[in-house]
């Protein structure tokens, strides 16, 4: 198993071991979230080791970075947490056949194996380096540590270009759609249900609400080169106190998936517009990332990976490195439709085809395999 200890030290992870064994031996350090202190401490061990980054530790979220002065730096950044253990737990992985079978083995450990093994072996990279293992990805977003260290030391993210090493099937995936909830709310006037005529049926105006989702054509919107689809759709509806009284008070809740064209004000605007004449009350909201495909770096990883590039048609921490100014992409091991699923699995292809596409793009040598 790649894991050694130094004498007086916590665990260090060995890199010198193939990609998949240490994905295997980081998703068998359990790292639930809120549980991640173990994990984060054998990457932060496992960084200092190399000698050649400057490391800072920042509660369980660790950040490691090069200072050589390049005309570019770029971000590899990846979550430690996973979501919680199935019963009986699926840990510790094994391997079967072709696939690494475990928790993390898709969300996101392979990803953070790939960033270990990128860092141990490009030492002098054609652009600076800043590698980030984040904490509480899975839980409420007050806790997410990419979240804290943005807020609190965004000179330690500070970057040209960012790849989220969350699984993608292997494919690449440019920025993402933002999101919103919204409450549309239809009101009327309570009376007693065996005189109807005596009250307003708040319920029943609701369907003005669905007739006009039902006739909504969303749009496909392109940015920097990528279509992406929005989506608004009804996600929940609420309404009534009793079964002896009609309903002064009816909620349908409308997800809007947006291109990242928009910010969340210019979104909710169009939301409003869209159910002008009702109440419509702004929930949770989160910004979507721009990919920034014309930017030199991220020319240069396209090309370098040869692989084409989609649109990220969710939501994910991209969105947070598009809010400190620096465009980003999705690239992972791992097909994400198996992510937190009791059957989590990866082909071990996925684990060696990103890294040697990594190490392809940051260090182009023929000594490289």
């Amino acid at each position: 198993m790649p894991l050694r200890s130094v004498p007086g030290t916590t665990t260090v992870l060995d890199v010198s071991s193939d990609v998949t064994s240490l994905t295997a031996a980081i998703c068998d350090i359990e790292s639930v979230s809120r549980n991640e202190a173990a994990l984060a401490d054998a990457v932060e061990s496992t960084l200092r080791a190399l000698g050649h980054l400057e490391v800072v530790r920042d509660g369980d979220t660790v950040i490691a970075r090069t200072s050589l002065g390049r005309a570019e730096r770029v971000v590899l950044a990846g979550h430690l947490d996973t979501v919680p253990l199935t019963s009986p737990p699926n840990l510790p992985t094994r391997l079967v056949g072709d696939q690494l079978w475990g928790r993390g083995t898709v969300d996101m450990k392979g990803g953070l194996a790939v960033m270990l093994k990128v860092a141990a072996q490009v030492t002098e990279p054609a652009r600076d380096l800043t590698f980030l293992f984040y904490e509480c990805e899975e839980i409420e977003a007050e806790l997410n540590g990419l979240a804290r260290v943005g807020a609190n030391r965004p000179d330690l993210l500070a970057g040209d270009f960012a790849v989220l090493l969350e699984p993608t099937d292997g494919g690449i995936e440019g920025g993402c759609k933002g999101t919103m909830r919204v409450d549309v709310v239809t009101t009327g006037v309570a009376a007693h249900s065996a005189r109807p005529w005596s009250g307003h049926n708040a319920i029943h105006d609701a369907a003005q609400v669905l007739a006009r989702l039902s006739a909504y054509e969303a749009e496909t919107i392109e940015v920097d080169g990528l279509e992406y689809h929005e989506a608004l759709q009804a996600v929940g509806i609420s309404g009534g106190i009793a079964g002896n009284v009609i309903p002064d008070r009816c909620t349908v809740t409308v997800n809007y998936r947006f291109a990242p064209d928009k910010d969340t004000s210019a979104a909710f605007d169009h939301v409003r517009r869209v159910f002008e004449g009702f109440d419509c009350t702004l929930g949770d909201a989160a910004d979507g990332a721009r990919p920034g495909l014309h930017l030199p770096a991220a020319q240069d990883f396209i090309a370098a990976l040869a692989l084409p590039v989609s649109p990220k048609e969710g939501w994910t921490d991209v969105a947070r490195f598009s809010a400190l100014g620096i465009p980003a992409v999705n690239f992972g091991p791992g097909n994400p439709n198996l992510a937190h699923m009791d059957d989590e699995r990866c082909p071990v292809a996925q684990y060696e085809e990103a890294e040697r596409a990594l190490l392809r793009w940051l260090a182009p040598s023929p000594t490289i395999e």
